[in-house]
């Protein structure tokens, strides 16, 4: 599916966060959008929706990002959600090996249904648990690179690696539709990135899908 371009020349994308219960997929969504985390185990009903827009390097780009439910019982639903999505982040924790043979199940619905079309990321998160993990980082990079993702550790916890995961999947997007949207006028709350990349957060808004509870930031759930 091809991203559209929306009000002010940024680029819409549909990202959608899959994986388990409790691996941590909704704190890292809200660690990224509101910079928010709790301890507090608070599962997600069918999906909640938050949206991310940003300036790289002066291309406007506006990520409507879906955090699915993890739970067996929602499991069905997740097609709903996942079509026509332009990248995908499937989450797995480091300390949990049944989540990581999930996450790969995840996969291959994606690629059964999307194809080659959607961005694929694959995130061992909880890496502030090093001590107790099971899943090792060579074989987690070995199985995302045969599936043509890329993998990330992060910690919503510690906040670490979320920033640099979502940026590299926003320069894919840009790369992969060829956004030739009007550059925007320089913004004082810029950031400047290793590489020479500029990063601007441009507004914050959070929702919620019409039917669908949500589950605020639960720090183990997803």
């Amino acid at each position: 599916m091809a991203a559209r371009t929306g009000g002010g020349g940024s680029l819409q994308v549909k990202v959608v966060l899959l994986g388990e219960g409790c691996v941590g997929k909704t704190s890292i969504v809200l660690r990224y959008v509101q910079n928010q985390f709790n301890d507090k185990h608070i599962q997600t009903l069918q999906a909640s929706f938050l949206q991310k827009n940003l300036t790289i390097n002066r291309r406007r780009l506006c990520l409507n990002i879906w955090d699915t439910a993890g739970q067996e019982r929602y499991h069905a639903l997740g097609p709903i959600y996942y079509r026509d999505s332009h990248a995908a982040i499937v989450v797995y924790d480091i300390t949990d090996e049944d989540s990581f043979t999930k996450a790969k199940n995840w996969v291959r619905e994606l690629r059964k249904m999307l194809g080659d079309s959607c961005v694929l990321v694959i995130v061992g998160n909880k890496s502030d648990l090093e001590k107790n993990k099971v899943i090792q980082e060579k074989d987690a990079q070995e199985y995302a690179a045969s599936v043509g993702a890329k993998h990330f550790y992060t910690s919503a916890k510690q906040n670490k690696g979320i920033e640099e995961m979502f940026l590299d999947l926003s320069k894919r997007l840009l790369e992969k539709e060829g956004n030739n949207s009007n550059p925007s006028s320089t913004n004082p709350s810029s950031t400047r990135r290793p590489g020479g990349i500029t990063v601007t957060d441009d507004s914050i808004r959070t929702d919620r899908p019409s039917g669908g509870g949500g589950g605020g930031g639960g720090g183990c759930c997803g």
